[in-house]
């Protein structure tokens, strides 16, 4: 049966980076996409001022999803300001019952970034309330609640590692080497990061990051190409396999 699959990650070009070959492949048997992002990246230039490049990575990444005929939404807020608060959890739960998912994909608890952190526990409590009708969200969207939570997986953090430089191993992984001219073409979409990039991150090539960090987690898998996930299966989540039934011929057994 068609599944709504959601990638709720923290800036433009996050899903695209560490998902978008799942999600590629997703949309090619027919489920339906959307891609969100808690900001809209208006810290993410040294060119532009906060509100102009906010409406250029929109405009970029809402052309990213474009081309696996997926959604794109922007949850709301901005740079280096997401917390996790009674506030933030309601807006994220309207944002899962406007969308309503059967899977969510999201952020590592442990990352690099701040925002990747904040997105990861705000989505993680999000998908406990959003099936619980008296948690009030009509603030934000007058959604009705979910019917049940959704399935939760977390992708790799950046590099699969976190801040301190510990390695988190995904539980398991998909071939995307079938995709990858289709997941580049969705990084490169995201045009106005590559300055950026190359002056905060380091990176001169974003596209070839991308491409080495695929590489890496396809080592552990004996592919060229993989993209890595973790399942959530805290009490009351669902811990039947959705994803990796969806994509059942492409998951594969990670060397630990």
């Amino acid at each position: 049966m068609k599944k709504r699959i959601l990638c709720l990650h923290a800036h433009p070009d996050d899903a695209e980076l560490l998902a978008g070959g799942t999600l590629a492949l997703l949309a090619a048997r027919g489920h339906d996409v959307v891609i969100a992002t808690m900001t809209a990246g208006d810290c993410g230039s040294v060119e532009y001022g906060p509100q102009e490049i906010a409406s250029i990575r929109q405009v970029e990444a809402a052309n990213a999803a474009a081309i696996i005929d997926a959604e794109y939404h922007w949850v709301g807020f901005d740079d280096l300001a997401i917390f996790s608060d009674d506030g933030s959890r309601r807006r994220v739960t309207a944002a899962l019952r406007r969308l309503r998912p059967h899977i969510v994909l999201t952020s590592s608890p442990r990352d690099y970034h701040c925002d990747h952190e904040a997105t990861s526990k705000l989505v993680t409590d999000a998908c406990f309330g959003a099936s619980a009708p008296n948690y009030l969200t009509q603030a934000y969207d007058q959604s009705p609640a979910l019917p049940a939570i959704p399935h939760l997986y977390y992708v790799d953090p950046a590099e699969g590692i976190d801040r301190e430089g510990n390695t988190i191993a995904p539980q398991f992984a998909i071939d995307v080497a079938s995709v990858m001219d289709v997941k580049r073409r969705m990084l490169e979409a995201h045009e106005s990061q590559r300055n950026w990039l190359r002056k905060q991150h380091g990176m001169d090539n974003f596209v070839e990051t991308m491409e080495t960090w695929c590489r890496s987690r396809g080592a552990l898998a004996g592919v060229e190409f993989a993209e890595g996930f973790r399942q959530y299966g805290g009490h009351a989540y669902p811990r039947t396999p959705l994803l990796q039934e969806l994509l059942a011929d492409l998951v594969l057994t990670v060397r630990r």
